[in-house]
């Protein structure tokens, strides 16, 4: 089988680091160019790696540590790292997009008790004390229950909890029905 440049691209999507890049591109003079067709960064990028991937126009940021750059040639970003409702929307109104959106305390007191369809995460103590809730929907987009969400939710009698739900952390419901004196 014979690999084209389609393939080497696809491969090289899950390269760990500009090395790898650099490794492909000299060993095998055929994909010198590889680095050349990629529209957007598959790593994060440094100023030394920044200067191999010159079509760049969507720029991926996978933590909130990563360098970002501003060069002129990238119209849109891409956030992979766990940002707030309330960052998203900031981040949609320029066009951006959000991968990993926490539905936080502060976003519920200012959004509301409807957890929004682009919610990933309920965030730790979301609906902690929340007392005007008697039934909740989770969406099928959120995959993590933060610590201690539904503390002390005394209201609560119906939570529809989807499959989607892969983590709970520790106390999401404790406490969801104490009776008071």
């Amino acid at each position: 089988m014979k690999l084209g440049y389609n393939e080497i691209m696809i491969t090289s999507m899950y390269f760990n680091d500009i090395n790898d890049f650099i490794n492909l591109e000299f060993g095998i003079k055929r994909f010198q160019p590889n680095m050349e067709r990629f529209h957007f960064n598959p790593i994060p990028l440094d100023k030394y790696s920044r200067k191999f991937f010159h079509n760049i126009e969507t720029f991926h940021i996978y933590n909130k540590y990563d360098e970002i750059f501003n060069d002129g040639k990238i119209f849109k970003y891409v956030i992979w790292y766990k940002v707030s409702y309330s960052t998203y929307l900031k981040e949609k109104e320029k066009g951006n997009i959000c991968k990993n959106i926490e539905y936080t305390k502060e976003d519920r007191k200012s959004y509301g008790n409807t957890i929004p369809r682009e919610v990933t995460t309920l965030g730790d103590e979301c609906f902690k004390y929340c007392s005007t809730i008697t039934t909740i929907n989770i969406p099928s987009s959120i995959s993590k229950i933060g610590d201690y969400c539904f503390y002390k939710c005394s209201p609560l009698k119906s939570i529809n909890i989807p499959s989607s739900i892969t983590s709970f952390e520790k106390s999401y419901f404790y406490e969801l029905n104490e009776k008071k004196n």
